[in-house]
């Protein structure tokens, strides 16, 4: 009876140790690793260490190298290829792990601020105004079923590509007392309708009842920029119509360089803002070819540089980033990109592109000081974390200015035209 009462002691403290182990945090980060996991040739990922658990390699495939110690378990990708990584646990296994490696990757940050203008697809429709004509007011816009938003691609059979375009159309219809055969392409596809242009009392200009824009400009900030391709990305997010508030389509479009001149400092509700101006050359550093969810992109005309880190840098995958400190580089002054103190508050890893991946906070007091946190303008500063290239700002809480989202960097590269898993021939 005393040896049964022995093993049932040593028993339920095996169990209770294993249960204990179990939902300790870094046996949980164990059970968290993804099935697949992707590393780049020369870079180390670190697991939290729980004591038991032993990590070992398969023998066939990419050359990797495990270190173990107290604290933490280190996978060394030595060389490109496929590879399995098996945990263990008092010699059971617990999870195996198929471990992809590929080619070194690397990126300029950017950090500057740049000005963007940006060239529509057609004419944007932004409004609707009444025409006072000897009849009433009226809106051959409205009649004809045109809605803000809906952009203008031809008239008349004839290819519309800036607001000049519009208006011979709209005199030479009046006077012959024709209707405009107008094509439109709106989210939901393509739409044609004729609008017969009114004039007002007393004027002998005849007008479409609409407000339209065959451009728009603002700024923002460089993220990064891949020289091998001459690719860049910027902003991390969408450029939106202000009046409409939709996604702007882009047919061609430059960025600048842009000097920032003051700040409206952000506070609860209230968003800041970076107010610039393009710098006095006006040169043309590259083009804009997209605008989408992640920022826009482009080629840039000649290689840019930042003055803290002109080099190029690694990029991680949004596995490898990490809760903890972090920094951005962004202008807050003039033309001088500066580094300052984030903290990683959350980050998901993600196994399709998507735009929230991160939520920062600014926590250096000399940004702080200066802007109150994240500003408009402040999107597409680059984060950078353990000397790697992590993702951009994209946007800020407007109930706490030193929070906001931030976009993981392999997003940004698939948007711009990148693929970074490529052998390195393919991707330069």
């Amino acid at each position: 009876m005393k040896k049964d009462t022995i093993r049932k002691i040593i028993g339920g403290i095996l169990l209770v140790s294993l249960i204990v182990i179990g939902f300790s945090k870094p046996f949980q980060e164990y059970i968290n690793i993804p099935q697949h996991m992707t590393v780049f040739e020369g870079q180390e990922h670190e697991f939290a260490k729980a004591e038991p658990v032993v990590a070992t390699l398969s023998s066939n495939g990419a050359e990797l190298a495990i270190k173990q110690d107290k604290n933490t378990i280190s996978l060394l990708a030595k060389e490109n290829g496929n590879s399995e990584m098996f945990l263990e646990l008092a010699g059971f296994p617990i999870k195996k792990v198929d471990v992809n490696v590929i080619k070194d990757f690397k990126v300029i940050p950017g950090g500057q601020s740049i000005g963007v203008k940006l060239n529509t697809v057609g004419v944007l429709v932004v409004g609707h105004h009444q025409i006072n004509t000897v009849d009433g007011k009226a809106s051959p816009g409205d009649i004809a079923g045109i809605k803000v938003g809906d952009i203008i691609t031809e008239i008349n059979g004839t290819k519309i590509e800036k607001m000049a375009d519009v208006a011979p159309f709209v005199q030479e219809a009046g006077d012959n007392g024709k209707p405009l055969k107008i094509s439109l392409t709106r989210e939901d596809g393509k739409f044609e309708t004729e609008l017969m242009p009114l004039k007002d009392k007393g004027e002998s200009t005849y007008k479409l009842g609409l407000y339209i824009r065959d451009s728009a400009a603002g700024i923002g900030t460089m993220t990064f920029y891949h020289p091998q391709t001459k690719k860049y990305g910027a902003l991390g997010h969408v450029i939106s119509d202000m009046d409409t508030k939709r996604p702007i389509v882009v047919d061609d479009g430059q960025i600048l360089r842009s000097t920032v001149t003051s700040i409206e400092k952000g506070s609860n509700g209230n968003p800041g803002e970076k107010l610039a101006r393009f710098s006095n050359d006006k040169e043309i550093i590259g083009n804009i070819v997209r605008n989408s969810p992640f920022g826009i992109f482009g080629e840039l005309n000649k290689s840019i540089k930042n003055g803290l880190y002109d080099k190029p840098m690694p990029i991680a995958l949004s596995h490898q980033v990490k809760e903890g400190p972090a920094q951005i580089l962004t202008v807050v002054e003039d033309d001088e990109v500066q580094l300052f103190d984030i903290e990683i508050v959350s980050t998901i890893p993600q196994k399709f592109p998507a735009t929230k991946g991160m939520v920062i906070k600014v926590v250096d007091s000399k940004l702080l000081e200066k802007t109150g946190g994240i500003v408009q303008g402040m999107s597409g500063s680059p984060i950078i974390q353990d000397g790697k290239v992590i993702g951009a700002v994209t946007h800020v809480f407007v109930n706490d200015p030193t929070s906001g989202y931030g976009v993981h960097i392999e997003w940004m590269l698939n948007e711009a035209g990148i693929d970074i898993y490529e052998s390195e021939e393919k991707a330069s």
